[in-house]
């Protein structure tokens, strides 16, 4: 036994060290096929990237937001790296049954770290096998199993290694003990030692056996798996173990925020495409593979197939064909396949032309000629890798990249492949196109005149200027308030503009707006994929609010170099969340640096000062949806709920999924302009989840939100599936609605006791 032992461990061992040493200059290979990343964008703060790749590894900082979960794969993940020399041990053992590593072999130090972790790391990978097998697809049947569609054949491969490489550190050490006679309790084998004591009554003979078997088991197991994964470089659900470190380290933002909030420019060879005068080569978008950057292709091989974008994307969850997981792994997968035809020198032109020359590609397989032929975006009939109702599906609401383990960055990858649909292509959804008509003609998605921007002030009591035509700048305001399109012409967000306007004047709050020189912000016209048209929409907005802002500009709209501060500070504030997350994080592309906050924020500031007293009580349950983009996309989260809980009579129960889970209304990702055709509307299935607290109001702090929620409600109560008397408002009319004084029976305004109202500063 323990010559075959020997022989067969020495064998793996070497096989398996040449083909893992070969697979990790293939994979290099295959990274150095995609497209380079502007300078400094991924390597910026080294120091602070190391820091978060330390907190993201040692605090499992994402792990451990789904509780055992987290805590089993702690011990899993740590114990793989920190065990490691426990198979050096069992190699030693493999020639002499008694050998321990010499120095701290018999360390009891060491001996506890091992006895400790290695039981853990056991118990870690059974708690992880119990929990797939009671989540598996066949035990939740349809779309509520999150492994759905991941390759369960690899990952009980990989699970059944960590269980048998578990149970061989745990023997082997246990043998350690009873090989030399440890005849009552120590600190080395606290976990062990009634197995220890068990096994003293073999005789030595048997004893050695057992240390050869468990020893070459050991070994075989952890090399049979370093082979089996050197062959298959696309498996991630076990290469993600060594890929997962260096995708967090050049994630977008160093200090490890999620890579959402702003879309990056677009880029064509790692070089930032000048729209006035792009590149005669100039790539745009994404249409074959490799053209995603380097990190694209990084982002695919370190897929763990977990699932956890999937049970979170309101796409999958109401029947739509995209699944954040499916689509990583149909993009690395194809990406592996199509490699050796890359790496050959294989490639297609602008025009379709093969570069390649047939001396080239005669050594490429036949498999990696097929995969080159098929088209990136395409049906199942064109054989496509993609299908383009997936790509259409998404509504960027970030609920993938927040929960994804290893920083995948879905929306970035999606909107690329858009960019090429949309801009080369012309190949999008009908409705879309509408809406881009009316951006470029009118500036706003409705297509209406500019002074229609204005009609909402005819309804207010009190005035509110105007820059450019009743004040020439806003020196004399503190804040410009960006009301958006839908907060100036659709008409249940223009309540919420009302609100909010009308709240700032009982505040004492000066403040401004641009009124007709307002244009959209480009939100959806570039998570649509039509860059020219935020890049145009944006630099003008951005000229404009620059003038507004007393900047002196040069004849191309730039903020000269002789302007070093703007006259007043520059303060926006806006009731869109879409609007905010464009202004506060893409605009800075585009020369324009803004404080930005949300009207939510200033109302919440501005109850704590007492310059607003919610005195009338407004009864009822309410329930609060969090807008995709106030919340996951910019972390705002607590401004809502705590006016919400200003509010007299209010009793706030929250839906299940809420916050960092919370579900999208829908409209996020230019899907407000879009019609959905497949599978449930997602606003119906976040109004039923609403609908299960029977609430009297349904809350949110968005225009897109207000809509398609209401749509859904005022369709439920069609049905006689919602109490007529339920309403969905914006915390701002809630807030305006209590901070009013009730009238009495005979019509005389009670007056509330509150402070005089202060500058906000």
């Amino acid at each position: 036994m323990q010559l075959a032992a020997i022989i067969v461990s020495l064998v793996l061992i070497a096989v398996g060290f040449a083909l893992f040493g070969r697979a990790i200059v293939q994979i290099y290979q295959f990274m150095r096929l995609g497209q380079s990343v502007p300078a400094g964008t991924r390597t910026d703060q080294p120091v602070q990237r190391t820091i978060t790749v330390a907190k993201e590894f040692l605090g499992h900082t994402r792990m451990n937001r789904w509780g055992i979960v987290g805590v089993a794969h702690w011990f899993v993940a740590v114990g793989f790296f920190s065990l490691l020399l426990t198979i050096v041990n069992a190699i030693g053992q493999l020639f002499q049954a008694d050998w321990m590593l010499p120095i701290i072999g018999e360390w009891a130090p060491y001996n506890v770290f091992v006895e400790f972790l290695g039981t853990m790391t056991l118990l870690g990978i059974a708690t992880l096998i119990v929990i797939r097998q009671l989540s598996k697809p066949d035990n939740k049947p349809g779309r509520k199993s999150r492994f759905a569609g991941s390759k369960k054949g690899q990952a009980y491969f990989v699970e059944a290694v960590i269980l048998i490489v578990g149970v061989c550190i745990f023997m082997l050490h246990a043998l350690e003990g009873a090989q030399h006679h440890v005849d009552s309790y120590e600190a080395s084998f606290f976990i062990s030692y009634p197995v220890v004591s068990a096994l003293q009554d073999l005789d030595v003979s048997t004893l050695q056996n057992l240390t050869y078997f468990f020893a070459g088991l050991k070994v075989a197991t952890s090399f049979i798996w370093m082979i089996v994964i050197a062959l298959n470089t696309n498996m991630g659900v076990a290469w993600h173990r060594f890929l997962a470190f260096p995708n967090i380290w050049f994630k977008r933002e160093a200090d490890g925020s999620t890579t959402l909030g702003e879309l990056q420019p677009m880029t064509s060879g790692g070089k930032p495409i000048d729209w006035e005068d792009p590149a005669d080569d100039a790539v745009f978008g994404v249409s074959q593979v490799e053209q995603f950057s380097w990190k694209g292709l990084l982002d695919f091989s370190t897929c763990t197939e977990c699932g956890r974008c999937q049970s979170q994307c309101p796409a999958w969850n109401t029947g739509k064909p995209l699944s954040p997981k499916l689509l990583i792994m149909s993009l690395r997968d194809h990406a592996h396949a199509k490699a050796p035809y890359l790496l050959a020198g294989g490639g297609k032109d602008m025009e379709g032309n093969e570069k390649a020359t047939e001396e080239q590609l005669k050594d490429v397989p036949a498999a990696a000629l097929a995969e080159a032929e098929r088209p990136l975006i395409g049906t199942a009939e064109e054989n496509g890798v993609i299908d383009p109702d997936v790509l259409w599906s998404c509504t960027s609401c970030g609920a993938c990249v927040e929960q994804c383990p290893v920083d995948i960055e879905h929306i970035d990858h999606i909107v690329d492949m858009r960019r090429y649909q949309v801009m080369i292509e012309s190949a999008f959804p009908s409705e879309a196109g509408t809406m881009l008509k009316n951006l470029e003609k009118k500036g706003n998605p409705w297509g209406l005149a500019k002074k229609q921007r204005l009609e909402w002030l005819k309804e207010l009591d009190f005035e509110v200027p105007v820059v450019g035509k009743d004040i020439e700048d806003l020196t004399e305001v503190e804040y410009l308030y960006w009301v958006g399109c839908a907060g100036a012409l659709e008409d249940r967000a223009k309540k919420t503009t009302k609100a909010f306007a009308e709240l700032l004047n009982i505040a004492g709050v000066k403040f401004a707006i641009m009124g007709g020189d307002e244009k959209c912000t480009g939100d959806s016209a570039r998570r649509l994929g039509n860059e020219p048209l935020f890049q145009q929409l944006g630099q003008e907005n951005v000229m404009a609010l620059n003038m507004a802002f007393g900047e002196e500009l040069d004849d191309d709209g730039k903020v000269t170099p002789e302007s070093a501060k703007p006259k007043t500070a520059k303060k926006i504030v806006a009731t869109c969340p879409h609007c905010l997350n464009t202004i506060g994080n893409e605009y800075p592309q585009l020369g324009g640096d803004y404080e930005v906050i949300h009207h939510t924020q200033l109302l919440q500031h501005l109850v704590d000062e007492g310059k607003l007293v919610p005195v009338t009580p407004v009864e009822g349950i309410i329930t609060y949806h969090d807008p995709c983009y106030l919340g996951r996309h910019n972390k705002i989260y607590t401004p809502p709920r705590e006016i919400i809980g200003k509010v007299p009579g209010l009793r706030n129960e929250e839906m299940h999924r809420h916050k960092e889970r919370g579900f999208c209304c829908g409209a996020g990702g230019a899907r407000m302009w879009m019609e959905e055709r497949i599978g449930k509307r997602i606003n119906d299935e976040r109004v039923d989840e609403a609908l299960s607290l029977n609430p009297d109001i349904v809350s949110t702090a968005c225009p897109f939100c207000l809509v398609m929620l209401t749509d859904s409600v005022n369709g439920k109560k069609n049905d006689g599936k919602a109490k007529e008397s339920i309403t969905v408002v914006d915390v701002a009319q809630l807030l305006l609605e209590s901070v009013k004084t009730p009238v009495d029976p005979e019509g005389s305004q009670e007056t509330a006791d509150e402070p005089e109202p202060e500058p906000v500063k």
